[in-house]
């Protein structure tokens, strides 16, 4: 049964997350509307990707990781002990800064997912399905058989974005997504962001205050491991009730 829209996709609440004792997320509370797009902006150490990771259960792979609070997924505690940290992935797909694609060809990136999932529909429909929503398509229908480490970096990035959504995830976290491609690819990426806005859930940790302007709903300040500030884009950046939040925003020295 499908939750109420009011239930937020992911939550956090009183999230902490250490690393052989060393603090990355204090008592981090924030919740996430289904259908937005959400940014995470902050210095560079300030846990961002922390955050992310602890979406989808990727830092208990880290070896010295603790993890204390909870986090839900539609309502239910993603971290219980019956749940299945590969499904959590499966439902709360990740993109990661640098592509990634698998030494293996267009087709086959695509294909990975379902195919290890047991998909037992058209293959080739839904590998033209997603390639399409990538805006990946018309570049590569002729090529499907050729390498995928043969496509450009922007394009490698969108067969990975084209990956992670052939397993129909609900939520895709996406981790500097654009901080290795030139500008042409970057707007490419963002145009594919925004389009993917209602269909899914879309969490960004971005340096880049200009793209967390551009396309999210909502935005997540953190700084030292603390969430400063949390609230609509426009509001956080236009006026922040945070002076920690002013001065990361205007590049001064605090």
């Amino acid at each position: 049964m499908t939750p109420p829209a009011s239930v937020p996709v992911l939550s956090a609440e009183g999230l902490s997350v250490s690393f052989d004792g060393r603090t990355a997320l204090s008592n981090v509370s924030l919740e996430l509307p289904r259908g937005r797009i959400v940014s995470i902006i902050g210095p560079s150490g300030c846990g961002k990707t922390t955050l992310l990771r602890c979406f989808n259960r990727m830092n208990e792979l880290v070896e010295g990781a603790h993890t204390a609070g909870a986090v839900r997924f539609e309502g239910f505690d993603l971290y219980a002990a019956h749940v299945d940290p590969v499904e959590v992935r499966r439902q709360i797909g990740m993109v990661f800064q640098q592509p990634t694609p698998f030494p293996k060809s267009v087709f086959d990136n695509v294909a990975f997912g379902p195919r290890a999932s047991g998909f037992k529909g058209d293959l080739h429909a839904l590998v033209e399905e997603v390639l399409s929503s990538a805006g990946l398509w018309p570049e590569v229908a002729a090529e499907l058989d050729a390498p995928a480490l043969a496509l450009s970096a922007g394009q490698q990035q969108r067969l990975c974005i084209a990956r992670t959504l052939a397993v129909k995830p609900s939520v895709l976290l996406m981790d500097e997504p654009t901080s290795a491609l030139d500008p042409t690819a970057t707007a490419r990426i963002e145009a594919l962001v925004h389009s993917l806005k209602g269909t899914y859930t879309v969490v960004i940790a971005t340096h880049d205050l200009q793209q967390a302007a551009r396309l999210s709903d909502l935005t997540a300040f953190l700084d030292g491991g603390d969430l400063v500030e949390y609230g609509p884009t426009e509001t956080l950046f236009t006026n922040p009730r945070d002076p920690r939040t002013e001065s990361y925003l205007t590049g001064r020295a605090r």
